[in-house]
């Protein structure tokens, strides 16, 4: 009896050692700061995934908001690969280069949307970076984006980027080039602080009007209480710091990577 007692607390003892092993295994992130070129300017990525995932999976882009390419948007890009994507926080700015202020934020951005041909040629870059990746599946790429960052993905949606969905958090809707019929490739999710003061309920409508006529899939989530920047939780200090309407919201937070989750898991034939 006391030696199948000792042999019965080896065995246990084994399974726990096997489960803790499989636990640890069971994920392996590999993180890379990459480079890559656009027009003569190199731009800085971070790439992230999970090297026990075998063979290719869907790849989502991660556009930044208007600070640029700092550790938010990495921090996003490794959610992603935990849900079992690669993802790639891309640079729109150049040299990997961030803001800490509003006004140099603003002049960033505006040199992208006064100048929309490099922005485009820009995301065009990370996309086909992203593409040649060999966890990829070069059929199944999407592109999530905050506030800046979801106007971005927003318009290369209306352009006709070949994008299976986006999905713009607290971003900018209104339109440099309208979505036509027939033209839009990606399924299009938009998650707004309802109390945002940056959308109006106008552009909303304008918007609305603008995907139902061109046939657009897309679905428009408004979260009450929830203003701009409500998925960062940086906002709660940067709001007060220069007096701008941001600040984190969870709830929206939550709700909206669910969303966007819910959204993935139906376009990737995972």
């Amino acid at each position: 009896m006391k030696g199948q007692f000792v042999v019965s607390i080896i065995f246990i003892i084994a399974f726990f050692i096997s489960c803790s092993e499989t636990q640890d295994q069971k994920t392996e992130f590999i993180e890379q700061e990459v480079e890559y070129i656009s027009e003569g300017t190199l731009l800085k990525g971070f790439l992230v995934y999970d090297k026990n995932i075998e063979g290719k999976r869907p790849g989502v882009l991660v556009v930044h908001e208007w600070w640029g390419h700092n550790d938010y948007a990495r921090n996003r890009a490794r959610m992603l690969a935990e849900l079992g994507y690669t993802a790639l926080a891309l640079d729109m700015f150049g040299e990997g280069k961030t803001a800490d202020h509003p006004k140099d934020a603003q002049k960033f951005a505006g040199e992208i949307f006064t100048n929309v041909k490099t922005g485009e040629d820009r995301f065009l870059a990370a996309y086909n970076f992203l593409k040649d990746q060999e966890t990829v599946n070069p059929d199944e790429i999407a592109a999530v984006g905050y506030c800046f960052g979801g106007a971005v993905v927003l318009h290369m949606a209306r352009i006709g980027m070949d994008l299976k969905a986006i999905a713009s958090f607290h971003g900018g809707i209104q339109a440099i080039t309208p979505a036509e019929e027939g033209k839009v490739k990606a399924f299009v999710l938009v998650c707004n602080g309802a109390d945002d003061p940056f959308v109006t309920q106008e552009q909303i409508d304008a918007f609305k009007k603008e995907m139902d006529d061109a046939k657009v899939q897309y679905e428009f989530v408004n979260y009450e209480g929830a203003v701009h920047s409500f998925t960062n939780p940086a906002a709660d200090s940067v709001g007060p710091k220069f007096n701008m309407p941001l600040a984190y919201n969870e709830k929206a937070d939550k709700e909206s990577w669910q969303e966007m989750q819910k959204v993935f898991n139906k376009v990737f034939s995972k």
